[in-house]
């Protein structure tokens, strides 16, 4: 069976670029399986930016088009410009999904590439550094501030941004994610959990 690369969901394409994370969250499931809504998603290879291209086909097909796989997408920030612009050319629009550590995994700022996302999606998990490192235990240093500066770097340059993160960090982890989002200036998305 040739390896997933996109796969839909609803009205949305989802883009599987990478195995690769720069955090072991809690209450990822890719730890917990190898497959996500019936899709086997963990990769024998990462895919060119031609071939994600070529599985998206229309992307006039989709709501949005998604960076979202069982890694996380900013390792391959070049080839996200290339697949965002190519999508955009076709009347495409794009969402890419990340844990906001592009910058330090780049070791620059990264955002110049983002220009063609339509919105960029921060998880934020939790709005303090304790528990966002005992939940996402990431592994690259200073991870929630570099999040922090990612998100707020994306929005000095017009880029749409927003926060998210999943209700099962309860009503007062809810409000203090949205006290730190609306100090930032940038919007908050509770998403629900979805068992895969």
């Amino acid at each position: 069976m040739s390896q997933i690369i996109a796969y839909r969901i609803d009205d949305n394409l989802y883009l599987n670029l990478t195995n690769r994370c720069s955090n072991r969250c809690t209450f990822c499931v890719r730890d917990q399986h190898r497959e996500y809504c019936g899709y086997p998603l963990w990769l024998d290879y990462e895919p060119t930016a031609e071939e994600v291209i070529e599985a998206v086909g229309d992307p006039a097909d989709y709501r949005e088009v998604v960076f979202c796989g069982y890694g996380e997408p900013t390792y391959r920030y070049k080839d996200i410009a290339a697949i965002a612009r190519a999508v955009k050319q076709r009347g495409g629009k794009t969402r890419l999904n990340t844990n906001g550590h592009g910058n330090l995994i780049a070791g620059c700022d990264i955002t110049p590439y983002l220009a063609d996302i339509d919105l960029v999606n921060v998880s934020l998990n939790y709005a303090d550094p304790t528990r966002y490192e005992a939940i996402c235990r990431p592994l690259l240093y200073g991870a929630w501030q570099g999040m922090l500066d990612f998100a707020a770097s994306c929005k000095q340059k017009g880029i749409p941004v927003r926060f998210s993160v999943v209700d099962v960090i309860g009503e007062e982890g809810v409000a203090e994610a949205k006290r730190l989002a609306d100090q930032m200036g940038i919007p908050l998305y509770v998403r629900e959990y979805i068992e895969p």
